[in-house]
């Protein structure tokens, strides 16, 4: 079961902020949680059930660290559609 400490952020950049004003959310999660378990998220900690959840698995970056070649970590994006009026205040920007 997926609790609210699975999101770890919400994704601030031009695209998701266009996303914002239609109604999407666009969150970044642990690689293990599914979209049944985000959306049980959003049901008990915010009070509204998501209308639509897509989801994206980011693979990380390879590169190179001070001449040590290593891995940025993996993580799943979520597109979360919200239902009309639902706003989350704590999210804003």
């Amino acid at each position: 079961m997926a609790d609210i400490t699975d999101i770890k952020s919400i994704i601030y950049t031009e695209k998701s902020l266009k996303l914002q004003e239609v109604g999407v959310l666009v969150v970044q999660t642990s690689p293990k949680v599914t979209k049944h378990q985000l959306k049980e998220v959003f049901k008990e900690y915010f009070g509204f059930t998501p209308l639509k959840i897509n989801a994206l698995n980011q693979e990380g970056k390879r590169k190179r660290f001070k001449g040590v070649k290593g891995q940025k970590a993996s993580f799943k994006k979520f597109y979360v559609k919200l239902p009309e009026g639902a706003k989350i205040e704590s999210l804003a920007v």
